[in-house]
C-alpha cells in the first residue's frame, strides 16, 4: 500500500443527534454514497466515535492536490442528489466540521 495514500485529506466530523446514528448511517448510506462516490471517487473510511465526544461520524476522503480537492467538491455542489440527501439529513446532524490534512513524510519502523 502506498503510504500515504493520498497527500490531501478531506477530514469531515459530524456530529449526530443522540440516538439517531443508525437513522443517519442509512440516510448516508442509502442518499449520499451513490452520488459522493460518484464524484468524491472511493473514500478512505468512515469512522464513529467510541471515546471521547461522542455521536460523531467520520468520513475520510483522499485528493491528489487542492485543485482535485475543488473540482471534486464542486462536481458534488451541483450535484441533483446532493440537495435530497442535505434534506433528509437535517434534523440529524447537530454540527459539521471539515478539515483539510496535508501528508507529511514519515518512515515507518518495522
Amino acid at each position: 500500500m502506498q503510504y500515504p495514500p493520498k497527500p490531501l485529506v478531506d477530514h469531515r466530523i459530524y456530529t449526530i443527534k443522540p440516538r439517531k446514528m443508525p437513522e443517519f448511517l442509512d440516510v448516508f448510506k442509502r442518499l449520499a454514497m451513490p452520488f459522493l462516490t460518484e464524484t468524491l471517487g472511493t473514500p478512505l473510511g468512515f469512522y464513529v466515535s467510541h471515546v471521547g465526544p461522542l455521536n460523531q461520524f467520520v468520513h475520510l476522503w483522499g485528493y491528489d492536490d487542492l485543485a482535485d480537492y475543488e473540482r471534486r467538491c464542486q462536481a458534488r455542489d451541483v450535484h441533483p442528489a446532493f440537495p435530497v440527501y442535505l434534506q433528509a439529513s437535517e434534523h440529524l446532524v447537530v454540527a459539521q466540521e471539515t478539515r483539510l490534512i496535508k501528508a507529511v513524510e514519515m518512515v515507518l519502523a518495522r
